[in-house]
């Protein structure tokens, strides 16, 4: 079995600074000449591309329910052949979700470092330490990390209060030059950020000066056999939408595309360049088209080849903000309307806060398709669902597949290697 040092950065909740803590330690050990690779946990988009760009390769998902065990294995396998380390970055807090973070440390027993936010907090911290470290006894405890600590007289005060039991692994100041700035749906995107490079070596530096900063204990990971992928694709040109108005796209899913089979090209329509006149299919994935829509209204190019391509009746895939792309109409949070693309009827209005999120599924004459969905907008159509994703915790209605020409739409995304023949069913079938 192969082995290598992982690592997994968790926390209390949400917004405590995990994915500045896990790219700033993925940059320090990079600094120093180690093979670092990184994975998120959960259906994430933004925190991979910062991770990806701290550690200088690709950022998969790793999710008990979406991937699957037996995947996550897989890929936790192949990169511990190769790697000097793996770090994992979990989501929301420890222990929260169904599966949850603890979950998954506990099933690849990955030891837990987790990050505390130790602002305005003085001997409480012990107490979230001391829950974090025995609320799940099973699961792998590393120890703990104050983050935007006042003083050093501040992170003396909270290393006196831990338990002698559970690991101080240091702490980090406070600093507006490390933080990452966010917007709706999360963190800005790495190719955005002003100084990225320079926040992350701060990061890496403030982390240098910790025990964090240790290469943590080997873990094995059974080798798993990645099951064998049919060419249902084989032949096929599928060229893809990307850029930063849609760059919402796991990893997996163009692996899979290549797998399948397919060649798979990209074109971007904030450069205006048009679609391929040669490709068989276009993939429109999610992103930020509403910060992007005088540009996307002004690409005409664009607009001519995808119109041309859904004219000739082949398919074309849209998720989420590739959906609200093909509409009439899309009105954004200042209330202004711009005319989107025409191919889909009804229009879409971006809302102050999601509208939807939480994990999906769609059930169809393939078997099921894993994903989720995750947006800020409400869409109106006359359109039909073709098929209708359930969600796997509640009963509340999951979202829609759409299906208008040879267009199929979706605000869900999908994690396409959880069933690779309803995938390619999405690009060359009209049975779903």
């Amino acid at each position: 079995m192969p082995a290598c040092p992982a690592l997994f950065i968790s926390a209390p909740a949400s917004g405590q600074g995990k994915t500045t803590i896990t790219a700033g330690l993925a940059r320090l050990h990079r600094r120093a000449g180690r093979r670092v690779r990184v994975f998120k946990t959960g259906p994430d988009f933004l925190d991979p591309m910062i991770l990806a760009h701290a550690s200088g390769a690709p950022v998969e998902s790793l999710d008990l329910w979406m991937v699957g065990e037996a995947a996550c294995r897989a890929l936790l396998a192949q990169a511990a052949a190769s790697a000097d380390l793996i770090l994992i970055e979990g989501v929301m807090g420890l222990f929260d979700g169904t599966p949850s973070s603890a979950d998954l440390a506990t099933a690849f027993n990955v030891p837990v470092a987790a990050v505390i936010n130790a602002k305005a907090m003085a001997q409480t911290f012990g107490a979230v330490a001391f829950g974090l470290a025995r609320f799940r006894p099973e699961v792998p405890f590393h120890g703990v990390l104050a983050n935007r600590v006042g003083s050093p007289r501040h992170a003396q005060m909270l290393a006196e209060v831990l338990p002698a039991e559970i690991g101080w692994l240091g702490h980090v100041g406070a600093s507006s030059e490390i933080e990452l700035p966010e917007r709706h749906l999360g963190l800005h995107q790495a190719d955005e950020i002003a100084g990225l490079d320079a926040r992350l070596d701060r990061a890496a530096d403030a982390l240098a000066q910790t025990a964090l900063a240790a290469l943590p204990p080997a873990v094995e990971f059974a080798h798993e056999e990645p099951a064998a992928v049919p060419t249902l694709l084989e032949g096929m040109h599928i060229a893809v939408a990307r850029d930063a108005a849609f760059s919402f796209i796991y990893p997996a899913n163009l692996a899979l595309l290549t797998a399948l089979g397919a060649r798979v090209t990209m074109f971007s329509p904030l450069a205006n360049e048009p679609a391929p006149a040669d490709a068989d299919a276009l993939y429109l994935p999610g992103g930020y088209p509403e910060l992007h829509v005088a540009t996307l209204t002004a690409a005409a190019r664009t607009a001519a080849s995808i119109r041309a391509h859904a004219a000739a009746g082949k398919r074309i895939v849209a998720e989420c903000g590739g959906m609200l792309y093909l509409l009439e109409r899309l009105t954004t949070r200042d209330g202004a309307t711009s005319a989107m693309l025409g191919l889909i009827p009804g229009e879409a209005a971006m809302q102050p806060r999601f509208t939807a999120l939480g994990m999906q599924q769609l059930d169809g004459a393939h078997g099921p398709l894993r994903g989720h969905t995750f947006h800020y907008s409400k869409i109106a159509t006359p359109l039909a669902p073709l098929i209708r994703a359930t969600n796997p915790h509640t009963d509340v209605p999951g979202e829609a597949l759409y299906r208008e020409g040879a267009i199929v739409a979706t605000y869900m995304h999908g994690y396409w290697p959880s069933n690779p023949a309803f995938a390619a069913a999405l690009f060359h079938d009209d049975t779903f």
